[in-house]
């Protein structure tokens, strides 16, 4: 005989399960501190966007940001205050960084990385230079900063792939980029775009 009770029971089992699949999946993207998307994540988002602006001979843009003279913050506030402040820039970036398709994520230690489909280098630009003067006015103190508060260096790649090409060549530009905001004085953008008017956000107090 049918028995309604038991086939209701089988179907709670099976949703049950499947929600927790799908939550065990979500986390397995997600950064333990900060919530946002994490390395792994990251490196599969990057391939695809790769090879649907290849595909469409878009333009696709990384940034990578690093928080400047962090290990100072943490030495000297402790790692709960570190951890906290790595917390409230995540947020912030999710906000400012936010379009559809769009996708920042904790790249490692007190870096992170956004991905930005379909945006040229002036819009790059444009939009890495918010998130920093944005960071500048969070007023987050840190007392090893010539500025008196946590602020960060970003280093901004734009390209449109070409057959034949990796994404390693768009993270090794960033990186490059990155090293040179923070060698030319950090708490600035250097990007495609970036002259000696433009790329500096603020000034030290």
């Amino acid at each position: 005989p049918f028995d309604l009770a038991l086939v209701r029971a089988r179907v709670r089992t099976h949703v049950c399960l499947k929600q927790r699949t799908d939550l065990l999946e979500q986390l397995a993207h997600l950064d333990g501190l900060t919530g946002i998307a994490n390395r792994r994540h990251f490196d599969t988002v990057l391939l695809n966007e790769w090879r649907r602006a290849t595909r469409q001979g878009q333009p696709l843009t990384l940034g990578l940001i690093d928080l400047d003279w962090f290990k100072n913050y943490n030495d000297h506030y402790g790692h709960q205050a570190g951890d906290e402040c790595l917390r409230r820039v995540a947020r912030l970036l999710t906000e400012r960084i936010g379009r559809t398709g769009d996708l920042v994520a904790r790249y490692g230690g007190e870096e992170f990385v956004f991905i930005a489909p379909s945006t040229d280098a002036e819009h790059a630009h444009r939009l890495a230079q918010a998130v920093c003067q944005a960071v500048q006015a969070l007023a987050l103190p840190h007392e090893f900063s010539p500025w008196g508060c946590v602020t960060l260096s970003i280093g901004v790649a734009t390209c449109i792939p070409q057959r034949g090409e990796t994404p390693d060549m768009l993270i090794q530009t960033a990186d490059k980029r990155l090293y040179q905001a923070k060698a030319q004085g950090r708490n600035r953008v250097v990007s495609d775009v970036t002259d000696d008017r433009t790329h500096h956000p603020g000034s030290p107090a």
